[in-house]
């Protein structure tokens, strides 16, 4: 294990992007989901530093990035990112993202294209998170899509208002199998909290109106594609997604490995068996 350091980037807006690394080696950055923060892949950093730099980003507004209320959209955050390579002159990069990471990830390609991209592995997000009425069950589950909608309204208004705090609680608690410990699951909810309810509700809003299904498709990098068998994100959208990649891998945790949606905290010791042998 590495000693973790910890960095930070002024975006070509003026925002501070904090982040932690480790290691030494070919860059594995890692970009968390919807209101994470960069300590919770505190596993990996420390599980996987013995052969890579290892890179996790704090995105604004969340964990100890500066809090900013303008920027809260997934192309923005994907700005953010490629000022962060760019600030520290990464190539060759392993970019691996969770949840909303993975859809930063996508924006990424879409507007800056792979220059600086070895390989990608995508952790746990649906194509569109937002049914069209249309969608019959199945286009639902290989899409990923929770939320229609009046519910995406009906949460970022929840989150935003007085009762944001205990919305968090709920939403984020329905992420986690029964397995884990009371103290694991109050300490990743603290983690999320300590992103302002108000920025955290536009950007899930953004973030629910985004169609990846055609980036999905264009990227011809080597690529691993993860997620949980009981998750709230249904396997078969992990299914869809690794089939529109040529090559792509696939894996899906069992219940029993951590298999929801936070399955590189629940299972951190399979979990980073499965990236270091795909990153070789």
């Amino acid at each position: 294990m590495s000693a973790i350091k910890s960095g930070s980037i002024k975006t070509n807006d003026g925002v501070r992007i904090n982040y932690l690394e480790a290691g030494s080696g070919n860059p594995l950055v890692m970009v968390p989901g919807w209101s994470q923060t960069a300590e919770q892949f505190k596993h990996q950093i420390n599980g996987l530093s013995d052969k890579y730099r290892v890179i996790a980003v704090d995105m604004r507004s969340h964990g100890q990035s500066e809090k900013s209320a303008r920027g809260m959209r997934i192309s923005r955050l994907s700005k953010d990112l490629h000022d962060l390579l760019l600030a520290l002159d990464l190539k060759n990069v392993t970019l691996l993202g969770h949840s909303m990471g993975c859809s930063v990830i996508w924006s990424y390609v879409d507007l800056f294209g792979t220059d600086r991209i070895a390989k990608f592995v995508f952790v746990d997000q649906g194509a569109f998170l937002t049914a069209n009425p249309n969608w019959d069950d199945q286009a639902k589950q290989e899409f990923g899509a929770l939320f229609d909608a009046p519910s995406v309204v009906a949460t970022a208004n929840a989150l935003s208002g007085p009762d944001g705090v205990p919305t968090t609680h709920g939403f984020i608690g329905g992420m986690l199998t029964s397995a884990i410990s009371a103290e694991d699951k109050a300490w990743i909810i603290a983690k999320n909290l300590e992103m302002p309810r108000d920025h955290a509700a536009d950007l899930l809003y953004n973030h629910c109106h985004q169609d990846w299904r055609d980036i999905i498709r264009s990227i011809n990098l080597p690529t691993l594609v993860i997620g949980g068998r009981v998750s709230l994100i249904h396997w078969k959208s992990q299914e869809w997604v690794a089939n529109q990649i040529k090559g792509a891998k696939l894996e899906i945790f069992e219940e029993n490995e951590g298999g929801q949606h936070f399955m590189f905290i629940e299972g951190a010791q399979k979990f980073n068996k499965i990236v270091a042998n795909f990153i070789g």
